[in-house]
């Protein structure tokens, strides 16, 4: 992988992870597009590094909640930082389960296959439509709203389906309110994704060379910089019912990906 191909999908997957438009699928698409014959066999390294920079810039960017649940955790209380976090541990169930029954199943689906990445595209606009169309209730997160936007969180495990995209469109059309939904879609990632990490560690998978340092260096330096920016502006973007925009911008690229995949 070349520091120019390191930079370019180090924000595509910062910025994607957290607007609406699916990091996995513009992965796909990237990759693609670059043509690189060394990014298969870099993929796995990749993918954790660049998923620890984005999870990484979460944390940063709810560091107050964060430390906030942390303490109310330690208080070892039945308190709302306890009832927050066995909300995220229910939400995790469907991924967890999916991941580990069809693993297989899944992988099959990456790697080159943009027509399927862009009918999924389309399907991820058609969330997006509807939620920016839903009234804001003002419900809080409940234990079985979790278990509900944890089955979207599962279901966008395929390429193309963005997974805040679905969990926060699942959210808002279930009638929470805006800014709780955008705050549990975005915590309620990172325990998972800091878990596939630990998994693909001690698979014994990762392979490293030492020529590989400077762009690992580099994406991750993209992707937490790229995730910091996306992570803010999706929060605001959120608020304001601005998600309309995303659901277009994933018609265009779904569109010409299926076009692109269909004759070239």
């Amino acid at each position: 992988m070349t520091i120019f191909e390191a930079i370019i999908l180090g924000i595509v997957q910062g910025l994607t992870e957290f607007l609406p438009v699916s990091s996995s699928g513009h992965l796909e698409i990237a990759g693609a597009l670059l043509g690189s014959n060394s990014l298969p066999e870099e993929s796995l390294l990749f993918t954790v590094v660049v998923h620890f920079a984005t999870a990484l810039s979460t944390i940063v960017v709810f560091r107050k909640d964060v430390a906030e649940l942390l303490t109310g955790l330690f208080q070892f209380k039945n308190n709302e930082e306890t009832m927050f976090s066995l909300k995220v541990i229910v939400s995790m169930v469907p991924a967890v389960v999916v991941g580990l029954l069809f693993e297989e199943q899944l992988e099959q689906l990456f790697g080159g296959k943009v027509v399927f990445v862009g009918f999924m595209l389309l399907i991820t606009a058609l969330l997006l439509y509807l939620a920016d169309k839903a009234k804001n209730t003002g419900k809080p997160v409940s234990f079985i709203n979790a278990i509900i936007i944890g089955i979207a969180q599962a279901i966008a495990m395929l390429p193309g389906i963005s997974r805040s995209g679905a969990t926060i469109s699942t959210s808002v059309l279930l009638g929470i309110d805006k800014n709780r939904a955008a705050r549990f879609s975005f915590l309620m990632v990172v325990p998972l994704i800091l878990g596939k990490i630990g998994k693909d560690i001690l698979s014994g998978d990762l392979t490293y060379q030492s020529d590989q340092f400077g762009s690992m260096v580099i994406a991750f330096l993209a992707a937490f910089i790229a995730g910091l920016a996306a992570c803010t502006w999706m929060i605001q973007l959120v608020r304001k019912s601005k998600l309309r925009y995303f659901s277009i911008y994933c018609v265009i690229v779904g569109i010409l990906a299926i076009l692109a995949g269909t004759y070239y």
